[in-house]
């Protein structure tokens, strides 16, 4: 929602302006220059870019619209599966949370929480870890230097489609200085042609600079901005996890763990200790 009224601000705001000083919107729309702008865009786009970032980015790109980070019922719903993780650890041991692990959509446990499960990427961070604590009698220093390890090229693989679109944003000014200086020297064919013919030709090379900077700065660049923040929010989950499990690793009780993840979200989305403890109660 909040894209859709950025785009209606910018366009609003320039076009709006464009009108208070009685300019002519037919002049500003020039076919040529938008092919020339976008396709060249387009095509630098692919050559930089490999299939599988491609994807990448048309992936990141149908998430724009969507809001992005869990939210604080979301993060009370992962530290909700944490405790119960751990409590059942405590009681049972660590085989009993084997199959639950495996098979994390099957499992009574996993299921009950459907935020949480909504973000494959966090589940299964979440599972692979514990397999290892599981199988290995890892020290909390070495669990944690790996998830370390993990977070960091996930959020790398994860920041790649944000970098690949910045990079054709910096590109947009330039590519429009192109269409400029073709349209100049489409009116220097024109140069016996009378003074309102020539002007109106300048204008539409012009034009080709206008869109490639407003593209630059008013779309393609937030758009980057935009994929950057959901990325960097969606690691937060990843802190949560890891700093939860290398606590209790390190001999805390379930309560304690979760809440050094509590402390780990940031406070525009961090749970009071009282409702994390209600939602722990509830659960």
């Amino acid at each position: 929602m909040f894209v859709i009224i950025g785009i209606a601000v910018v366009l609003g705001a320039v076009v709006g302006g464009y009108l208070m000083e009685h300019g002519n919107l037919s002049v500003l729309i020039q076919p040529a220059e938008i092919v020339i702008i976008f396709g060249a865009a387009i095509g630098s786009l692919i050559i930089a870019a490999p299939p599988k970032v491609l994807s990448m980015i048309l992936k990141s790109l149908g998430k724009l619209f969507s809001s992005g980070g869990m939210g604080k019922s979301g993060y009370l719903e992962l530290m909700s599966l944490l405790f119960n993780i751990f409590s059942k650890i405590r009681k049972e041991g660590l085989i009993s949370i084997e199959t639950d692990i495996e098979n994390p959509k099957k499992s009574p446990l996993f299921s009950k929480y459907k935020a949480v499960m909504s973000n494959h990427h966090a589940v299964g961070f979440l599972c692979d870890n514990l397999k290892v604590i599981i199988s290995t009698n890892v020290p909390p220093h070495e669990l944690d230097a790996l998830m370390e390890l993990e977070t960091e090229t996930h959020h790398h693989e994860a920041m790649t489609p944000a970098h690949s679109i910045a990079r054709v944003a910096d590109a947009l000014p330039g590519l429009g200085i192109v269409a400029a200086v073709l349209g100049v020297v489409l009116t220097m064919g024109k140069i016996s042609e009378p003074p309102e013919v020539l002007g109106e030709s300048i204008g539409a090379a012009l034009v080709g600079t206008f869109l490639g900077v407003l593209m630059c700065y008013g779309f393609v660049g937030p758009i980057a901005t935009n994929i950057e923040s959901k990325v960097k929010e969606d690691g937060i989950s990843f802190q949560v996890i890891r700093v939860a499990l290398v606590s209790f690793v390190g001999g805390a009780a379930p309560q304690m763990a979760v809440e050094f993840g509590r402390r780990a979200i940031p406070t525009s989305d961090r749970p009071s200790f009282n409702e994390l403890e209600e939602a722990v109660r509830k659960k």
